[in-house]
């Protein structure tokens, strides 16, 4: 028999987010994330989304053991102020055993009726920066720090509680190689002159800070046609800024400006921590954070996570300015390999940036709806 248990405290804070450790404790794929920073997101005290959202988190248990998790979440601006009748989950993992998923996903449906809310959809997390989507294709790959890894069993759970593909998203990859800059350096001093524009290097953090609450502002501005987008609040871009901005090589940050120091476009690619993660097994201590920081300084991987172009310079070739300063970057960094984080199918502007590379489509992944009655 299978009973549901709600998180009450840190102590069982800690078996929801470790339970995946079990999971997928045999996946060469699964990137396990950082034990300690995996807690505080979902702590109040700790993550001001709480501000503008709120959250359940439930346990399965069967005989004893945790055979199952899910983040119950309701993002209170999506639903007031965009008028997006959501209920969101999350951190949805499980065993193969239908009676475990489908009592979890009831939960959920049970908080969206009672907050009269038209439907539930995942998984996704509190808001646009964080992981999406159940892996539909793609297993034998693996995964990022900024995304989520599941067993393939998952998607038939999802269709036999009755979810109806709700968004579709690819991941790409394509060698450094790939990469010709001879076009993008000539375009870079073409569109800079034309359109009085300049791309701004970093080589410190503290020279990065000044600018990071423009490129979020950027961000929201940019992003805001996407569907289900919720903007980033102050509280939230100073709680971003202090958790990974710090953590980027600055090298890997771009921006670019107006001659009159207007921030019209940026792009934040970071080294992959991946194997790096794996190794630390949740844990920066002992070994942990010398595996990230080796992974930090000197990495064959480069993820590009977020580009964003306000909307008056966009199909302008703003982004081939970026290009052409990542490319003399990343080759005396060394990159041999450039990753894509989950982009929407749908989004035709972005998908066109890319064409250049000859890009591998290798991993999709979906979110899910579900119609609350």
């Amino acid at each position: 028999m299978i009973h549901l248990k709600e998180v009450q405290n840190d102590k069982e804070l800690k078996k929801f987010v470790t339970f995946p450790f079990e999971l997928y404790k045999d996946s060469p794929y699964w990137v396990p994330p950082l034990i300690k920073e995996e807690m505080e997101q979902f702590q109040k005290d700790k993550n001001p989304v709480f501000k503008t959202a709120q959250a359940q988190y439930f346990l399965a248990y069967r005989d004893g053991k945790i055979v199952g998790r899910i983040a119950a979440i309701i993002n209170w601006i999506e639903i007031n102020e965009q008028k997006v009748s959501k209920m969101r989950f999350g951190w949805f993992d499980f065993i193969d055993d239908y009676e475990v998923s489908k009592i979890l996903l009831d939960k959920v449906y049970e908080i969206g009726k009672a907050n009269g809310l038209s439907y539930m959809e995942g998984p996704v997390g509190f808001s646009n920066l964080d992981k999406v989507g159940v892996l539909v294709e793609g297993f034998d790959s693996i995964g990022t720090m900024i995304t989520w890894y599941n067993h393939p069993y998952y998607v038939e759970h999802y269709k036999k509680y009755g979810f109806t593909v709700e968004k579709e998203f690819e991941e790409n990859r394509f060698p450094f190689s790939n990469i010709d800059n001879t076009k993008f350096e000539k375009l870079d001093k073409i569109i800079g002159h034309r359109l009085g524009l300049h791309v701004k290097n970093f080589h410190s953090t503290k020279e990065l800070l000044p600018y990071v609450d423009q490129m979020f502002d950027l961000f929201n501005e940019s992003y805001a046609v996407l569907s289900s987008f919720v903007p980033i609040t102050q509280v939230q871009k100073d709680y971003l800024t202090k958790k990974f901005i710090s953590f980027i090589n600055p090298e890997y940050i771009k921006f670019v400006f107006t001659n009159e120091g207007k921030m019209i476009c940026f792009a934040i690619t970071m080294p992959s921590f991946s194997r790096a993660l794996q190794k630390a097994q949740g844990k920066l201590f002992p070994f942990g954070f010398y595996h990230l920081l080796k992974a930090k300084k000197n990495n064959p991987d480069a993820i590009f996570y977020l580009i964003g172009v306000h909307p008056k310079y966009q199909n302008k070739g703003v982004t081939a300015m970026l290009f052409s300063h990542f490319y003399k970057s990343f080759e005396k960094i060394g990159v041999v390999n450039c990753v894509r984080t989950p982009e929407l199918v749908n989004n035709l502007s972005i998908k066109k940036l890319w064409t250049e590379f000859k890009p591998e489509v290798y991993k999709k992944r979906n979110t899910y709806k579900f119609d609350i009655n």
